[in-house]
């Protein structure tokens, strides 16, 4: 079921984002997370539009924004895709915290010890 109409994602927004990484992998999103269809739609009436300022009457290459991928065939007919799109973030969202706390940590843990460096020298020092 369809609340809004979509729009191929909209490129020249100023929340639109894409960044390919080395492996090749192109992620391409909504920065307000308001294209629940990312990376194919975004809604057609979106109150958040807003067109990139730099970009105005820019021409662009084809290096600037790889091609969207091919929609799938359900794409728009069912929440489905959203609602597991939604479930993957949160399970990342839900993990960032305690990396965040386990790398903090890790840090307070070597600068207790004086870093990872000091126990050589100290040894150095001693003649070990």
């Amino acid at each position: 079921m369809r609340h809004n109409r979509q729009m191929p994602m909209r490129q020249d927004c100023k929340y639109f984002e894409s960044r390919t990484y080395p492996s090749g992998d192109t992620v391409r999103k909504c920065d307000l997370d308001l294209a629940p269809e990312a990376p194919w739609r975004c809604p057609e009436d979106c109150p958040k539009y807003e067109r990139r300022m730099a970009d105005v009457n820019w021409s662009h290459g084809t290096l600037i924004t790889p091609k969207t991928p091919d929609e799938p065939a359900s794409l728009g007919e069912d929440d489905s895709i959203a609602a597991l799109l939604d479930a993957a973030e949160d399970i990342v969202n839900a993990a960032g915290p305690s990396i965040k706390a386990e790398v903090q940590a890790e840090r307070e843990a070597a600068s207790r010890k004086g870093g990872r460096l000091k126990g050589f020298f100290d040894r150095r020092r001693r003649g070990n």
